[in-house]
C-alpha cells in the first residue's frame, strides 16, 4: 500500500502546551513517521486573543485525503473544539492539512492550504522542518518561500517546549 505525505499545522491558545501534547500523540497513533518542527509561539492572527502555539507535522499515511481530513477534525473534537467555533477565534486545537503529497486540489479541502504562503506561523515551521521540499503550485522551497517573506508582518518566535510534562 503506498504511502502518502503530509503535512498539518497544529495550533492552540486554550491551555497550549496540553493540547500541542495531545495533539501530538493522537497524531501518532493515526499516522506514521511522524517529525515535529519546533513550537513556535506567535500572537492572535485576525481577532484579539491569547498567543498561540503553533508546529508543523509532518508524517505519512494510507489514508485518504478526505478521511485524513475526518480524523483531524475528530482530534480537534476530543480536544474541545466545536464546529459552532467561530473562524477568528481562540481554540484549544486547530489542525489544518497543508498538503498531501503535491496534489493540488479543491475538495474536500483546499490544497496545499492557502496560508502556506500568507502566514509565517506556518511557513516558518515549513521551513525548518521540510526546507527542500517544494510548494506545489509556486514551484519553489519552503526555505526560498521564507526568506523572501515579510518576517515583520507578524510576531513569532521560536520557544523551548517540554514535549513531556512536568
Amino acid at each position: 500500500m503506498a504511502l502518502h505525505h503530509i503535512l498539518i499545522s497544529v495550533g492552540s491558545n486554550i491551555e497550549r502546551s496540553k493540547h500541542v501534547r495531545l495533539a501530538r500523540l493522537a497524531l501518532e497513533l493515526h499516522f506514521e513517521s511522524v517529525k515535529c518542527s519546533s513550537v513556535y509561539e506567535s500572537e492572535a492572527v485576525g481577532f484579539h486573543g491569547e498567543a498561540f502555539y503553533n508546529l508543523v507535522v509532518e508524517a505519512q499515511t494510507s489514508l485518504s485525503v478526505e478521511k485524513v481530513c475526518e480524523i483531524l477534525k475528530q482530534i480537534e473534537a476530543q480536544n474541545g473544539r466545536r464546529k459552532s467555533d467561530k473562524k477568528f477565534s481562540s481554540r484549544t486545537l486547530d489542525l489544518d492539512l497543508l498538503t498531501y503529497d503535491c496534489a493540488v486540489i479543491e475538495q474536500p479541502v483546499v490544497l496545499p492550504r492557502e496560508e502556506i504562503l500568507t502566514n509565517a506561523f506556518v511557513l516558518w515551521p515549513l521551513a525548518e522542518l521540510v526546507p527542500n521540499n517544494i510548494h506545489p503550485i509556486v514551484k519553489q522551497t519552503y526555505r526560498d518561500l521564507w526568506h523572501s517573506f515579510d518576517q515583520t508582518a507578524q510576531n513569532l518566535w521560536p520557544i523551548k517546549f517540554a514535549w513531556n510534562e512536568g
